[in-house]
């Protein structure tokens, strides 16, 4: 399958059309969704009549993603499908109009060709619903493809799209990205209009932390994709090689445990980076109190999710408390500022392990297995959260594969609105563990 930015060139040539692009896209969904149910919304007649309409367009057409046959998650609103972000009682909503983003890829020439799978509320890192069911990772189908981008991610793993949106709050791009062995970018805070990926039926103001961002099973394609949704606003970096790049190691948090597999992949790249002449680093005290941060991370995102509800018997948060948190986070985001004043980029697990089996136990409770020791999976957020709470950007990348022939992703973080910086640290980190 070609690249999505090879399609592009390709229909530009004359050497395939938009339409036969779209049609293979669809024959390989529907010869291959089957069992994975990634795809979980289809529109193929009318990717069919986007595709036609784009053949008839000029042929000195430039737009990036000309007939690029493509899928979104099912949370942004696409005019005329199904919106419900799995909720059975918002099983009947059809939106109106485009989210921005949407419009976006169509104004790129994307072919829209369906929307994706996501869990409940986007509230949990695998993909079930009692709407659409489970997705399955392509790779295993034993194991979870993650959340709540797993449809997204899955599509990619599968061969049926080059490149997909997501959203990500608490891993939601990169984890699931990680655990199929795709790419996937979670941007800065706010460097990218989310308007028409709301809660069903509103039109909510969106949620602290949440960003909306690119997955693509190319890194060429993922920053492509970047660029169109908005990201093309953002510095870019001088061009360097794998030596010139400063580096800061996190193979495991101090809440959370990691799987011996990632932290030697962590080492490893570490190694490959320095053989380069990199400066790498395996601690620093610049580091900020990652304790704390993620203490401030899970109220801040528990508040968030639940739009102010309290807990059940609890009391909602008085408003000074929420300063409290929002002063908490300042600091920290100063905090991370200071070290990138020393490192261009960090790298850290984005969950403690591979790919894991289907567990319908609820986050909070559910209970995850390291080599050989059960530990609380709710405290693997802490992974996530680190890129997260301080809005900063982080690309998920894949460096290799553990014994049981599953990717192993690492999230690799950059400074604030220095996203290209995270994207070019994940390419060279993927090109050195590949030569």
């Amino acid at each position: 399958m070609r690249t999505a930015l090879q399609t592009a060139a390709a229909i530009r040539a004359g050497e395939t059309t938009a339409l036969a692009e779209c049609e293979a896209a669809i024959a390989r969904i529907e010869s291959g969704d089957a069992t994975i149910n990634a795809v979980v919304v289809r529109d193929f007649d009318h990717a069919r009549d986007a595709a036609r309409a784009i053949d008839a367009s000029p042929k000195d057409d430039t737009r990036p993603l000309l007939g690029v046959p493509m899928t979104v998650k099912e949370s942004f609103d696409v005019a005329g499908l199904v919106s419900c972000w799995g909720f059975e009682e918002h099983a009947d909503f059809v939106a109106t109009e485009d989210a921005v983003q949407v419009t976006r890829l169509k104004n790129a020439g994307a072919v829209i060709l369906g929307k994706t799978n996501v869990p409940v509320a986007l509230a949990d890192l695998q993909t079930n619903n009692p709407v659409y069911g489970r997705t399955r990772n392509p790779l295993n189908h034993d194991r979870v493809p993650g959340g709540s981008s797993g449809g997204a991610a899955a599509a990619l793993a599968a061969g049926f799209v080059p490149i997909e949106i997501g959203s990500d709050i608490g891993g939601s791009i990169r984890l699931p990205a990680a655990f199929c062995g795709v790419w996937g970018h979670k941007p800065t805070y706010n460097s990218l209009q989310s308007f028409g990926h709301n809660f069903p039926k509103t039109q909510s103001c969106g949620v602290a932390l949440n960003v909306v961002g690119p997955l693509a099973r190319d890194a060429d394609d993922l920053e492509a994709l970047f660029g169109v949704m908005g990201g093309d606003a953002l510095a870019r970096p001088a061009p360097r090689g794998p030596g010139d790049w400063r580096v800061l190691l996190l193979p495991e948090h101090p809440l959370a445990k990691s799987q011996a597999t990632i932290q030697t992949a962590i080492a490893a790249v570490g190694e490959a980076f320095r053989a380069a002449g990199a400066q790498v680093d395996d601690a620093s005290t610049l580091l900020p109190d990652l304790v704390a941060q993620h203490g401030a991370y899970i109220h801040m995102l528990v508040v968030a999710m639940a739009r102010g509800a309290p807990m059940e018997g609890g009391q909602p948060l008085a408003l000074p408390d929420w300063f409290t948190l929002v002063d908490a986070q300042a600091k920290c985001r100063r905090d991370w500022a200071r070290l990138f004043t020393h490192y261009d980029a960090v790298i850290a697990p984005i969950w403690g392990t591979t790919a894991y089996a289907h567990d319908d136990t609820p986050l909070m409770t559910r209970i995850t297995r390291i080599d050989g020791l059960d530990t609380p999976a709710g405290l693997q957020m802490a992974y996530p959260g680190l890129a997260t709470f301080p809005m900063l950007p982080a690309t998920s990348v894949r460096i290799g594969t553990d014994p049981d022939g599953l990717p192993i992703g690492v999230q690799v973080i950059a400074d604030y609105n220095r996203d290209h910086t995270a994207i070019a640290v994940a390419r060279a980190a993927h090109d050195l563990m590949r030569s």
